[in-house]
Parts: C-alpha cells; sequence; structure tokens
C-alpha cells in the first residue's frame, strides 16, 4: 500500500545545530500515527518542516507526489494541515468567525462549507453554544476545541496536531483524545506530536520514538505500550493504561 506521507532521510538544521537527524517513517491513509519523546527532541521542528515552514533536507511525499521543496500555501491546498501547540486563533474574533476562516479553500462551495461547519458544531457542542463568543475568552479547553474544529473546515487529508493536551487539565485531555480517537475512526488521516505518550499511545495506530532528532523506537503502538524501554522511559513503572 502506498503511504499518504513518505518522509525519507528528512534532516532539519538551525544553523550548526543539526534538530532532525535523518528521520524516515510513513503515514498510511485512515491511519493515526504519532510521535512521541521528550522535550528538545525535535517533534515540533519535524511537524513545521512538514508544513514548510522550516526548510528541510531529504524527500517528503504526499500522495506520491514530492513536496520538500513545497510552499505553506501548496500544502494546504493539497490537504495537509497543522494545529500548532500554540492553536493560533484570533482571539478578538467570534468563534464562528474562526471556523469559517478554515474553510478558505474551500469558501466558494457554500453547501459544503455550511455541512462542514454543521459537522463541527455536532463534534464540539459547546463550539456552537458559544459561536457569537470572543475566542480569547474561551477556556484552554474551549480553545483546543475551536483549534482542531477550524483545522477540520479545511478538509484535512493529513491533520497534524502538535502537543493537543498542552496546558489542559486532565478531564480536558481525555475529552481532546477521546474525539481524536472518534475522528480515526471516520477516516481522518492523523499524525500526533504528543508528550503524554500514555494517552498518544492508546489512540494511535502506529508510533515512533524520538529522541535527540532520531528515530530509536518504532512499531505498533500497543506493542509499543509492552516494550520494556519505552515503558521505563515514558509510561511510568505502572505500565499501560488498562
Amino acid at each position: 500500500m502506498t503511504a499518504l506521507l513518505d518522509a525519507r532521510d528528512v534532516s532539519v538544521s538551525y544553523g550548526k545545530l543539526n534538530a532532525v537527524k535523518g528521520v524516515s517513517f510513513a503515514i498510511e491513509a485512515s491511519k493515526i500515527v504519532t510521535i512521541i519523546g521528550p522535550n528538545g527532541a525535535g517533534k515540533t521542528t519535524l511537524l513545521k518542516a512538514l508544513m514548510g515552514q522550516l526548510p528541510c533536507q531529504g524527500d517528503v511525499r504526499f500522495m506520491g507526489d514530492g513536496i520538500a521543496s513545497s510552499p505553506v500555501e501548496e500544502r494546504v491546498e493539497r490537504g495537509i494541515i497543522l494545529v500548532p501547540e500554540t492553536r493560533e486563533l484570533f482571539t478578538a474574533m467570534p468563534v464562528a468567525d474562526n471556523l469559517m476562516l478554515g474553510a478558505y479553500v474551500h469558501r466558494r462551495d457554500r453547501a459544503r462549507v455550511k455541512q462542514d461547519l454543521d459537522n463541527v458544531y455536532a463534534l464540539f457542542p459547546r463550539l456552537r453554544e458559544r459561536r457569537a463568543q470572543r475566542a480569547g475568552t474561551l477556556s484552554g479547553g474551549e480553545r483546543q476545541m475551536l483549534a482542531l474544529g477550524r483545522a477540520l473546515m479545511a478538509r484535512p487529508r493529513l491533520l497534524m496536531l502538535d502537543e493537543p493536551s498542552l496546558g489542559l487539565a486532565p478531564l480536558v485531555v481525555r475529552e481532546i483524545f477521546r474525539t481524536i480517537a472518534r475522528l480515526g475512526t471516520t477516516g481522518v488521516t492523523m499524525l500526533l506530536v504528543e508528550q503524554n505518550a500514555r494517552a498518544a499511545l492508546e489512540t494511535a495506530d502506529y508510533g515512533y520514538v524520538l529522541e535527540s532528532g532520531e528515530i530509536v523506537h518504532e512499531g505498533k503502538a500497543a506493542d509499543l505500550m509492552r516494550d520494556p524501554r519505552v515503558m521505563a522511559s515514558y509510561l511510568g513503572k505502572s505500565g499501560p493504561a488498562r
């Protein structure tokens, strides 16, 4: 099966610092793939390179086409969408307007955009309740829902999520990951970068462990949760959650 996204020998540098070192991985359509690892491992840098926000060396193919030199705008049009850890909402604008910005590429298809908006409100009922409220007044969990909803309005072929649980209370984290899992059942392909290794591996189909810019382990997510090296470094002594 041809991978939706296939990255080979990808390296990213900041000046003399080589932050990502010859990383190779693939994502099949309709699968959730996670990349876990410690702070400073290069996870966010890798996502930015895949999005075109940072230059990289190596071969990156999306739906079989090379995109390593493609600008961000072209990648968005192809259906690659990134939800950054900072969420990047327009805080002075209402929730509904933030969502509509996500539909910019498809704005001429008004009927489909309306259907997309209804789907987002069905997935996140609180966004419907707060659709006239300024984004800056939302709670942390609601802001993450809005960032996810805006990304879905772009009809992503590949949805990349950078630390979706960052700064959220445990109950909200569980809700966000339930939503990610639910999206996975609808066929949305996702690349999930996350420090909450347990939640990420419980949600994903396949996982990679990135340390110091290099992939050191990979495998089916369920197998990684039983891997003694991953358990010791990322899951704690209690082992996988049941």
